[in-house]
């Protein structure tokens, strides 16, 4: 099964919405809550990403009987130092996010520590894409 979701840059209300939805299906599934909490977590964090980051993006959701695979590609400035990014703590989003209670550096941080596998690729100027997988034991 798989879900695709569109996310605008800047629409902080309805950042959220696709990982809200996908727990929602992994709950009908009866998939184990503690995936559940992985999944979520690194999808929120995705998503969220997106919104405060990029000019757009584009969210697929793959659901296998032995994993769940996430693709979350944006249009934005990209990442010019990957390594940096992945540093706890580390942020560039600007004040407006900060004041909105985001932007706390922890979100590559939390969706690799949540993930099975994570790889992220990243043009300057053209925009990021992101690789998570969880699998279902």
């Amino acid at each position: 099964m798989t879900w695709s979701f569109e996310v605008e840059g800047g629409d902080f209300s309805r950042a959220g919405y696709a990982s809200s939805q996908i727990k929602k299906v992994l709950k009908e599934l009866s998939v184990d809550p503690a995936i559940i909490k992985r999944v979520v977590v690194a999808l929120y964090e995705s998503e969220v990403n997106i919104v405060a980051h990029a000019y757009r993006g584009v969210i697929e959701v793959e659901v296998e009987p032995a994993y769940i695979h996430m693709v979350l590609k944006d249009e934005g400035p990209g990442i010019a130092n990957i390594e940096q990014a992945m540093q706890r703590g580390y942020s560039t989003a600007s004040p407006q996010v900060r004041e909105m209670g985001f932007g706390a550096g922890m979100g590559l941080p939390n969706i690799s520590n949540n993930a099975d596998e994570f790889d992220i690729q990243s043009e300057v100027g053209k925009g990021t894409t992101l690789n998570i997988k969880i699998f279902i034991p």
